[in-house]
C-alpha cells in the first residue's frame, strides 16, 4: 500500500561550537541554537558578542567569518513504510559539509538553492545525530579566488568567488558579517512512488477567460501509473501519467477572470491553483502543491523610435510609469527579516506611491513571502539574478551552482504576478566596458555567458512568459560575439535601462536635469539615518560627522566628502551636529525629489525611475528613504511627493520656464491652471491663468510667460504654479544666496485615534517644513514632511504614534521642527 508524502521538521535541539578558527576562548564549548538562524543570531542570544550594529563592534565581530562552525542535534526516527526518506535544507548559508550518524551525506557551496539527498540508508531506529559542519567563508571565497583566478570587483574581499549573498561580504552601505548557517527550514521528507519534484504554474488571461497551465516534472521511487490534479475554484482537469512518465502539462480554462493589475491601475485578484499528485491504482493523494496566481500580460516595448529605443512596461496592454524603489536585504542578518516586516516595509512603499521593487543583484532571491505580499499589495517585482558590479568566472564549479540556482529560482518564482522583469546582472556589463576589466582580465571569462546565453536558455525553458534582460544598465540590442560586446553602449541614455552615478559621485544634483533617459533603474543621494537610530547606533561623545562611530557607519568612499561636496552648492555647512545631521537629510531628499520631478516632466520618453535605495540593512548613513530600525528619513517624503499620483512641477525648458503637469490616475483632470511669481514676503508680483485638461495617464506642459517665468530680485522671489492643491515650486536663487529668512510658524496639536493631529500655520515664507518627530517619541511617525508654504498659508499632518498626544510645544521645539530656512537664516 502507498504512503502519501509527509514532511517532519528538524528543529530543535541545535548546538553550535566553533571548530577551527580564530574564535575567542569558550566559543568551543556548544551553545544553544535556533534553526531556521545564524551564528550571529546564537551568539547574540547566549550574551557571547556584543551588537554587530553598533559603534565599531563590526570589525570586533570580523574574526565569525574566519571560523568554521559546526551546528549540531540528535532526533528520533522509526522505520515508516516509505520508499524513499530525504533530507531537505530549503537553504544553507553557504559551504557545509553534512554528516548524518556519522557518515557523509552530502556537501553544499551556494546560498541561493535548496538541497535534498537521500538518506534512508544512514537512518537508524532511535535517536540519529545530525552535524552540519560550515567552512569559513572567507577562507574559502579566498581559496576559490584563486582556484578560479581572480578577477576584478569593487571590494577586497573576492564574493564573486563564492555563491554568497555578495553585501554579507561588505558593500558602500552594508556591514561585512560573513554570515554562516542553517537559514531556512530542515527536515526529512518520506515518500513513495513519485513526489513532485518541479511544479511550474502560468496563468494566461484570454479574452474575458483565461487560461491555467501546470507543468509538472516528477521523481520517482517505482513506476507506478500516476495521475495529476489541478483545481481553480470549482473548475477541475487531470493528466495521467504512465509508470515511465515524469514529465507532463495539465491545462486547465477558465470562462471569467478577472485581470490583475499594478497598484495604481486596478485590482489585485488572485486564484488558488491546487495541485495534487494521485495513484492511479487506489487514488491515495501521493504529494500536492498550491500557488497563488493573478491574470495579466506583461511586456516592456523596446520598438525603437526616433529618439532611440524606449525601454516602457506594458501591463494588460497599459503602459506604466515605474515608480520604483531598489531594495537590498532588510537586515544583514538575513533570518531576522519576517513576513510582517516585509509587509511593514511594502505599506511604506504603498504610502510613498512606488509601484515597483527592484530586487538588487548582490543581496537575495527573497523569501517566498517577498513575492506573495507583491502579489497581494500590487508591488511590481524587478528581480535580478545575483550577480554585482564584479566578474564572474564560467568554469566550474561556479559554473554548474549558478545554473542550478538559476533553475530552483526560476521555477520558485515564475508564477508570481508581480514578476515583470528577470535580469542577468547588476552593472556588470557596463563594469566590462568602462571599469578597466578588459585589461586586467587578460581574455578570462567574465559572466558574458550566463548574462547572453544561460540565463535566457533557461528563462525561456522555465519561464517564457516572464520578461528578461540581460543586465542593468542594458540598452536594447546589446549582444556577444564571443569576444566583445556588439550593439550601442550599456549605459547610453537614449537606449533602454539607464544607471546614473556622477550626481553624486562627482557633480552637483541640479545637473540630472542635463539627462533625459529612457528609463533609470538607478540613482540615488546620500544622507545619515533618523536622529534616534543614529544616536542609538553610535554612541561617541563627542558626536560629530567625523568621530569615530560615525566614520564606521559610513561606507561610502569619500563619503562625507561627497556629502559635504553636494551639501556646499545649496547650504552653507552647518557646524552644530544636530544641523549637519538636518542639511544632509533634507539635500539627500532635495537631490532626489529634483531628479524625480525632471525625470517625470519628460513622460512619456522617461517611462521610468528607480531610486537607490528604499530601505536599510543596518544603523548608516546611506542612499536609503527608510533607515535601518525602518524608520522613514526626509528623503522618504521626497518620493512621496514626487511620486504623487497627480504631480504639478515647474521646469526650465528652452531658455524659460514651464510647469509640467502629470496626471498618473485612471480619472481625466482639469482645471484651472494658475501660475504666480510672488515674494518671498507674500505678495504677488506677476500672474499667469489657463484652463487645462488632461486626459488619463498623461503629461502636459505649459509655458510660463516672460512676466511669471523672470524675476525681478533672484534672492527673494519664486514661482508658484499648479491647480487647486496641487503645486509646485520654482526658486530663482539657491537657499543660500537667497534672502530667506527665519522660519515663523504656528503649532497647533489635537490628539486623534491614530496619534496627534498637527496644523502648522507660517506667518513667513517657509521652505520643507519637517517635523523629526522621533525626538520627541521614537516610534512615531509623521505623515508627510517637506512642506513648503507661503506666508498666512497652512498645513495639517497626522504624527502617528501610540499614547496621548504630543505636546504642540515638543512638536515646535527647534530640534524638532525643522526648515531649510535655518540653515540660510543667520
Amino acid at each position: 500500500m502507498t504512503s502519501s508524502l509527509s514532511f517532519r521538521p528538524i528543529d530543535a535541539g541545535w548546538t553550535l561550537r566553533a571548530s577551527a578558527g580564530p574564535a575567542p576562548g569558550g566559543l568551543t564549548d556548544a551553545v544553544a541554537a535556533v534553526v531556521p538562524g545564524c551564528v550571529h543570531t546564537d551568539l547574540l542570544a547566549a550574551g557571547l558578542i556584543p551588537d554587530p550594529f553598533l559603534d565599531d563592534n563590526e570589525s570586533a565581530l570580523a574574526w565569525i567569518g574566519l571560523v568554521d562552525w559546526t551546528y549540531a542535534t540528535t532526533f528520533p526516527w522509526t522505520k515508516d513504510a516509505a520508499d524513499r526518506t530525504d533530507l531537505v535544507f530549503e537553504g544553507l548559508d553557504t559551504v557545509t559539509t553534512i554528516l548524518l550518524n556519522g557518515r557523509a551525506v552530502g556537501s553544499t557551496a551556494n546560498q541561493h538553492r535548496s538541497y535534498r539527498f537521500d538518506v534512508r540508508d544512514a537512518l537508524v531506529e532511535g535517536d540519529n545525530e545530525l552535524v552540519v559542519r560550515f567552512r569559513s567563508p572567507v577562507k574559502y571565497a579566498n581559496e576559490q579566488s584563486v582556484a578560479l583566478g581572480v578577477r576584478q570587483r569593487p571590494y577586497p574581499l573576492p564574493y564573486d568567488a563564492i555563491r554568497k549573498s555578495a553585501c554579507s561580504f561588505g558593500w558602500d552601505w552594508g556591514i561585512a558579517t560573513y554570515t554562516s548557517g542553517i537559514v531556512k527550514p530542515v527536515g526529512l521528507e518520506s515518500w513513495s512512488v513519485a513526489r513532485l519534484a518541479q511544479t511550474r504554474v502560468v496563468a494566461a488571461p484570454d479574452g474575458d477567460g483565461g487560461t491555467i497551465t501546470v507543468d509538472v516534472e516528477l521523481e520517482r521511487s517505482r513506476h507506478d501509473p500516476v495521475v495529476v490534479t489541478v483545481r481553480v475554484g470549482g473548475v477541475e482537469t487531470s493528466g495521467s501519467l504512465a509508470g515511465d512518465d515524469t514529465t507532463t502539462t495539465v491545462t486547465l480554462s477558465l470562462a471569467e477572470v478577472e485581470r490583475w493589475w499594478p497598484v495604481g491601475y486596478g485590482a489585485q485578484p488572485l486564484y488558488d491553483v491546487e495541485v495534487e499528485l494521485v495513484a492511479a491504482a487506489d487514488g491515495m493523494v501521493l504529494d500536492r502543491t498550491a500557488r497563488k496566481v493573478g491574470f495579466r500580460d506583461v511586456r516592456w516595448d523596446m520598438t525603437p523610435d526616433e529618439a532611440g529605443t524606449p525601454f516602457t512596461l506594458v501591463v494588460n496592454d497599459q503602459p506604466v510609469f515605474v515608480k520604483g524603489v531598489n531594495w537590498i536585504p532588510d537586515d544583514a542578518l538575513t533570518v531576522r527579516v519576517t513576513r510582517d516586516r516585509v509587509r511593514r516595509r511594502f505599506e511604506q512603499a504603498l504610502d510613498a506611491n512606488l509601484n515597483l521593487i527592484r530586487v538588487w543583484g548582490g543581496g537575495l532571491y527573497e523569501s517566498d513571502d517577498f513575492y506573495e505580499l507583491a502579489d497581494e499589495l500590487g508591488l511590481l517585482v524587478w528581480q535580478d539574478f545575483l550577480f554585482a558590479c564584479a566578474a564572474y568566472a564560467e568554469e566550474d564549479p561556479l559554473r554548474s551552482e549558478v545554473e542550478a540556482e538559476a533553475r530552483e529560482n526560476i521555477v520558485r518564482l515564475g508564477h508570481h504576478a508581480s514578476l515583470v522583469l528577470l535580469t542577468g546582472n547588476n552593472e556588470n556589463l557596463w563594469g566590462y566596458e568602462d571599469w578597466g576589466w578588459k585589461l586586467r582580465l587578460d581574455g578570462k571569462t567574465w559572466g558574458a555567458h550566463y548574462y547572453y546565453e544561460l540565463f535566457p536558455a533557461l528563462v525561456a525553458e522555465l519561464a517564457p512568459h516572464v520578461p528578461y534582460a540581460p543586465g542593468s544598465p542594458f540598452s536594447p540590442g546589446m549582444g556577444w560575439d564571443g569576444q566583445t560586446q556588439t550593439g550601442p553602449h550599456p549605459n547610453d541614455e537614449q537606449h533602454g535601462s539607464m544607471h546614473l552615478w556622477e550626481q553624486w559621485n562627482r557633480r552637483d544634483w541640479h545637473t540630472y536635469r542635463e539627462h533625459t533617459p529612457r528609463f533609470v533603474a538607478e540613482f540615488g543621494w546620500q544622507g545619515p539615518p533618523a536622529w534616534s537610530t543614529l544616536v542609538r547606533s553610535v554612541s561617541d561623545a563627542p558626536l560629530t560627522p567625523e568621530s569615530p562611530g560615525m566614520i564606521v557607519h559610513q561606507k561610502a568612499m569619500e563619503g562625507n566628502t561627497k556629502l559635504s561636496n553636494g551639501l556646499i552648492p545649496h547650504f552653507r555647512m552647518p557646524e552644530a551636529m544636530e544641523d549637519w545631521h538636518w542639511a544632509m537629510q533634507l539635500n539627500q531628499a532635495l537631490a532626489v525629489r529634483t531628479a524625480l520631478e525632471h525625470f517625470r516632466s519628460w513622460a512619456p520618453h522617461t517611462q521610468g525611475a528607480i531610486v537607490w535605495q528604499l530601505n536599510d540593512c543596518w544603523p548608516v548613513t546611506s542612499w536609503a528613504a527608510i533607515d535601518g530600525d525602518e524608520r522613514p528619513k526626509p528623503l522618504y517624503y521626497g518620493l512621496k511627493n514626487a511620486f504623487a499620483p497627480r504631480l504639478a512641477t515647474i521646469q526650465p525648458r528652452d531658455g524659460g520656464l514651464a510647469a509640467v503637469l502629470v496626471n498618473d490616475t485612471a480619472e481625466p483632470w482639469s482645471g484651472g491652471f494658475v501660475a504666480r511669481r510672488v515674494g518671498f514676503a507674500g505678495d504677488e508680483l506677476a500672474r499667469f491663468e489657463t484652463p487645462v485638461s488632461l486626459s488619463p495617464r498623461e503629461t502636459v506642459t505649459v509655458s510660463l510667460p516672460a512676466d511669471v517665468a523672470v524675476a525681478a530680485d533672484l534672492a527673494s522671489e519664486l514661482v508658484v504654479a499648479g491647480v487647486d492643491d496641487v503645486r509646485g515650486f520654482w526658486f530663482f536663487a539657491e537657499p543660500r544666496d537667497s534672502a530667506l529668512g527665519a522660519a515663523e510658524v504656528e503649532v497647533h496639536a489635537e490628539p486623534v485615534a491614530d496619534g496627534t493631529r498637527v496644523t502648522l500655520t507660517a506667518s513667513t515664507l517657509v521652505r520643507d517644513l519637517t517635523l523629526l518627530v522621533d525626538k520627541v517619541d521614537a516610534d512615531a511617525v509623521a505623515s508627510d514632511a517637506l512642506v513648503t508654504l507661503l506666508p498666512g498659508e497652512s498645513a495639517t499632518l497626522i504624527v502617528r504614534h501610540d499614547g496621548d498626544g504630543l505636546a504642540a510645544s515638543a512638536l515646535s521645539d527647534p530640534r524638532v521642527l525643522r526648515t531649510a530656512n535655518e540653515l540660510v537664516a543667520s
